[in-house]
């Protein structure tokens, strides 16, 4: 029995062939390389079940109850509740007792260890014009004495000295034909300077001079008025320059004299108030 050419075992002339020694290495190294497949797969496939195995080994481990809700891990940060408490911080202060009110003008003008500004006609009216509202008086003479009475007419003067006065301050102011006086007294308290202005009877004597001509002398009547702040007590008399009397009807004299007072108020008011600062400032 013959085998045709190429048949398996057997080679030429019908005896056994050698075997195919190129064939048999190529089968075996296949062989080899699926082996080494499988081991590949399979040893993935088991790292991976380690890993899972580590993983869900260390949840249940960090949870303590085997839930699976895990704590936090050991490097993250803590929580607000578990923080060290931080240091105090000092709270900002307040007094509980409100600030002093700021002082009263009128302490000053009314004490004379405390009234210690310098006083006289340049400190008490100074410029040369006193104005009132919209209108603006043209400054006169000035005059200062301490003979208080010697600046007046009238009773006037007793009235002062019997109260004490100390000085006697004196300027004029002119507009439009009237003229108005005014006088500060200066006493060693505000009682004795209200004393002063109730006990008051016409009146401060008219201050002529620096362009005004004399007014309110020889019996001509004028407008008068008194009044008191603190330990001064201040007077006006206003009348016409021409030496006519003031009427019941003349309310341009008589506005003159308010002016005066006004003026001679505002100027004692700033003295408090210049003192009073100060004290505060220093």
């Amino acid at each position: 029995m013959s085998f045709g050419q190429g048949g398996p075992g057997w080679g030429p002339g019908g005896g056994p062939s050698a075997p195919d020694w190129d064939a048999l290495a190529e089968r075996a190294e296949r062989t080899r390389a699926r082996r080494r497949r499988w081991l590949l797969i399979g040893g993935g496939a088991v790292a991976t079940a380690v890993v899972a195995a580590i993983v869900a080994t260390a949840v249940i481990s960090e949870d303590g109850s085997g839930t699976g809700t895990s704590d936090r891990p050991s490097g993250a940060l803590p929580s607000a509740g578990s923080l060290p408490p931080s240091p105090e911080q000092p709270e900002p202060s307040f007094s509980s007792e409100p600030p002093p009110p700021p002082p009263d003008p009128r302490e000053f003008l009314s004490d004379p260890a405390k009234d210690k500004a310098p006083l006289g006609a340049g400190t008490l009216f100074p410029g040369d014009s006193m104005k009132v509202n919209d209108r603006t008086y043209a400054k006169g003479a000035t005059a200062t004495t301490k003979s208080c009475a010697a600046g007046t007419q009238g009773a006037l003067g007793t009235v002062l000295a019997n109260n004490g006065c100390r000085e006697l301050i004196r300027v004029t102011y002119e507009r439009d034909g009237l003229a108005v006086t005014v006088g500060v007294a200066v006493f060693g308290s505000d009682e004795a300077a209200r004393k002063a202005k109730e006990q008051a009877e016409p009146n401060v004597a008219s201050l002529p001079g620096a362009g005004v001509p004399t007014f309110c002398r020889g019996g001509v009547t004028c407008h008068t008025s008194a009044n008191a702040l603190g330990r001064y007590a201040y007077f006006t008399i206003s009348g016409h320059t021409d030496g006519r009397s003031v009427t019941a009807s003349d309310e341009a004299a008589r506005r003159t004299g308010r002016d005066g007072a006004d003026f001679a108020f505002a100027r004692l008011l700033d003295r408090g108030q210049e003192q009073a600062r100060a004290a505060v400032g220093g």
